[in-house]
C-alpha cells in the first residue's frame, strides 16, 4: 500500500498551558460562545436541570450560533442541514419537564449527527453526496433512538468527508460536493482531518452539546484530535451500525465527540443501545488512574519536537494521577502483505455493505442504487469531480462479492494481526491495562492542489485500534502554535467503560483542553508572525 493509500485510510472512517503556543495577533473575540452554550455537555444538562436555561432557548442560542460562525463568519461550514422541527421538539421536551416528567440524562439537549446517519427528522441522510440530496427515509438508526429515547433533540446533520472519505485516493478531508470544504475553527486554514470533520470542528465550536461521528480507520480520533476535544470510537458492534450509511461491517462504528469525557460516557448511556447493563459513567473518577498499570507506545525517536514536548507532559500527568507508567519497547511486526489486505477488506465491504443499503433506502427520490450506478452519476457531474477522482469507488466495483476466498482471508489476516498479535498481545507481554501514546500528527493545511498532505511521524494507535475493532478514545493533551494535539487510550475488546474512565482520570489531572480561537492562519500567531518578516537588529 502506498504511503499515500496508508494516509488516507488512517482517516476513514487543549489549555493556557500547552507548550509553545505564542500569543495571537488580533483574535476575533466575537466568535467565542457566551453563556452556557459554550459550557460541556454535563454543565448545560445541569443548567437544563435547574432551569437556568430551557430547552427553547437552548436550541435557538445554538440556531443563532451556527449563523454567526457556520454560514456568516469564518463559515466553518460543519452543518449541512439542520432540523425543522428543533424549536417544536424543544418546547415539548420543556412542557413535559414543566409537569415534573424527563425522559432521561439528555432530556432537552441539541445533538447533532454526522451525516451518514439516519434519523426519522425531516433532514436528508446524504453522506455529502448530491446522488443522497433527497435521501430522506424516515427512520431512526438506533443509536438515534437511544438518544431520542433520553430526551435528545436532532438539532441538524453535520458536514462530512464524502462518502466517510472512501471515494478517493486524492481525496481532500472534510470536502463534500453538498458542503464545502469543513474548516478548522483553531486555524481556518488548517485540516479539519477525518470523515467527521463536521462532527469535530462543530463541537469544538459550540455549535451543539455534542455530536455524533462515525469511524472506519481514525475517523473518529483524527477530528477530535485536530479540533481539540474529546473522542470515543467504541467496541465495534457495542453502537448498532443499522441504518448508518456503511463502508466496512468489520470496522464501522459510530461515536461520541464531545468537549468533556463524562459528556462522552452520557452519549454512550443512549448510544449503546447493544450493552443497556453498562453505565459508562459509573466509573468516572479522577482516581480512576492509581495503580493502574499504563502501557506507554512513545512516538519514534527524530519525530515532530513539539509531540514529543507535549507526550512528555502527559506523561507527568498520567504520573501525577496514579498511573504505573510501563514502557512499551517494541510494537508487533506485520505481515508485508497486512496493509494491502486490510485495503481489500474494505473495498470488499464496501461494495457489498453500500449495495444492500442503496437498495433497501425507503426514499423515493433516490435514483442511483448500486455503487455502479453511483460511479456513472458522478462521472456526469462537474461538481462531484471538481476536486478529486472516484479512484476508491472503482477499485471496489472491481472486487468480487464477500463469499469469495480471498475476502475471508484477509478478514482472518487483519483481525489476527491487529487483535492476538496486536493489542492482545502487548496488553498481555507487559502485563498493562491500557495502551497510550500520541492521536496523531499536528494537523497541516487545507491543499485543494495536492489533497491530503500529511506530515511525516508517529500517526498513532489509530488504525490498529479501527481494524481490530478496539475501543479508543482521544483526549486533549495541549497544543503547538494554537493548533491541539490529542492522547489517546487504547483497550482490549469491549473494555470501554475502563478505558473512559482511565480517560476521564487523565482529563481531571492535566485540564488541557484548548477553545478555538478562529485565527485564518499561523501568521496570526505572533512568534510566527515576528520570524516570517526580516531580521531588525
Amino acid at each position: 500500500m502506498s504511503s499515500a493509500v496508508f494516509a488516507l485510510f488512517f482517516l476513514v472512517a487543549c489549555s493556557p498551558n500547552d507548550n509553545n503556543t505564542g500569543e495571537s495577533i488580533g483574535t476575533p473575540t466575537a466568535y467565542q460562545p457566551n453563556g452556557i452554550i459554550g459550557s460541556t455537555l454535563p454543565d448545560i444538562v445541569a443548567a437544563l436541570d435547574s432551569g437556568e436555561i430551557t430547552s427553547v432557548e437552548l436550541v435557538q442560542q445554538y440556531l443563532g450560533r451556527i449563523d454567526a460562525i457556520d454560514r456568516q463568519g469564518p463559515s466553518l461550514q460543519a452543518i449541512l442541514s439542520l432540523n425543522p422541527d428543533a424549536q417544536e421538539l424543544a418546547q415539548a421536551l420543556d412542557d413535559m419537564r414543566a409537569e415534573g416528567n424527563s425522559l432521561g440524562a439528555l432530556h432537552g439537549v441539541p445533538i447533532l449527527l454526522k451525516d451518514n446517519i439516519e434519523s426519522l427528522d425531516n433532514m436528508p441522510t446524504t453522506a455529502g453526496a448530491l446522488a443522497l440530496k433527497d435521501n430522506v427515509t424516515g427512520r431512526d438508526s438506533p443509536l438515534v433512538a437511544g438518544l431520542r429515547a433520553q430526551g435528545a433533540i436532532i438539532l441538524g446533520k453535520t458536514n462530512l468527508s464524502q462518502w466517510a472519505n472512501f471515494r478517493s485516493e486524492t481525496s481532500m478531508s472534510g470536502w463534500s460536493a453538498l458542503g464545502g470544504q469543513v474548516r478548522n475553527p483553531h486555524m481556518l486554514d488548517r485540516n479539519p482531518c477525518g470523515s467527521s470533520s463536521g462532527s469535530g470542528a462543530a463541537t469544538a465550536a459550540s455549535l451543539a452539546a455534542a455530536s455524533v461521528g462515525t469511524e472506519t480507520n481514525g475517523s473518529i480520533i483524527c477530528p477530535s484530535h485536530a479540533n481539540g476535544i474529546v473522542g470515543f470510537k467504541p467496541t465495534v458492534g457495542v453502537v448498532p451500525q443499522d441504518y448508518i450509511i456503511p463502508i466496512s461491517e468489520s470496522q464501522d462504528t459510530a461515536g461520541p465527540m464531545t468537549k468533556s469525557v463524562m459528556g462522552a460516557a452520557m452519549m454512550m448511556n443512549a448510544m449503546a443501545t447493544e450493552t443497556p447493563e453498562v453505565d459508562y459513567t459509573a466509573g468516572l473518577t479522577p482516581m480512576a488512574l492509581e495503580g493502574v498499570r499504563v502501557g506507554i507506545i512513545h512516538p519514534p525517536e527524530g519525530s515532530y519536537l513539539p509531540i514529543q514536548e507535549n507526550f512528555a507532559g502527559a506523561l507527568d500527568d498520567l504520573r501525577a494521577a496514579g498511573a504505573v507508567l510501563v514502557e512499551i519497547e517494541s510494537l508487533p511486526e506485520t505481515p508485508a502483505e497486512y496493509g494491502d489486505k486490510a485495503y481489500d477488506l474494505l473495498k470488499y465491504e464496501f461494495k457489498n455493505g453500500l449495495n444492500s443499503y442503496l437498495a433497501s433506502t425507503d426514499a423515493t427520490d433516490v435514483s442511483t442504487r448500486t455503487l455502479e450506478a453511483l460511479i456513472a452519476f458522478n462521472e456526469g457531474s462537474d461538481r462531484e469531480m471538481v476536486l478529486f477522482d472516484q479512484s476508491i469507488f472503482v477499485a471496489s466495483q472491481a472486487m468480487g462479492p464477500v463469499s469469495e476466498e480471498a475476502y475471508k482471508e484477509a478478514v482472518e489476516l487483519v483481525q489476527r494481526t491487529s487483535r492476538e498479535e496486536g493489542i492482545d498481545k502487548l496488553l498481555s507481554e507487559y502485563d498493562v491495562d491500557v495502551l497510550v501514546s500520541t492521536s496523531g500528527v499536528i494537523v497541516p493545511r487545507i491543499d485543494p492542489v495536492n489533497g491530503d498532505v500529511w506530515p511525516g511521524g508517529w500517526p498513532g494507535l489509530g488504525s490498529l485500534a479501527a481494524r481490530a475493532g478496539y475501543p479508543h478514545a482521544t483526549v486533549p493533551m495541549g497544543g503547538f502554535r494554537k493548533l491541539p494535539i490529542g492522547l489517546s487510550f487504547v483497550g482490549g475488546s469491549h473494555d470501554d467503560a475502563r478505558v473512559l474512565a482511565y480517560a476521564f482520570a487523565y482529563e481531571q489531572q492535566s485540564q488541557r483542553r484548548m477553545e478555538p480561537e478562529y485565527l485564518t492562519g499561523a501568521e496570526q500567531v505572533a512568534d510566527v508572525d515576528s520570524g516570517l518578516k526580516p531580521f531588525k537588529d
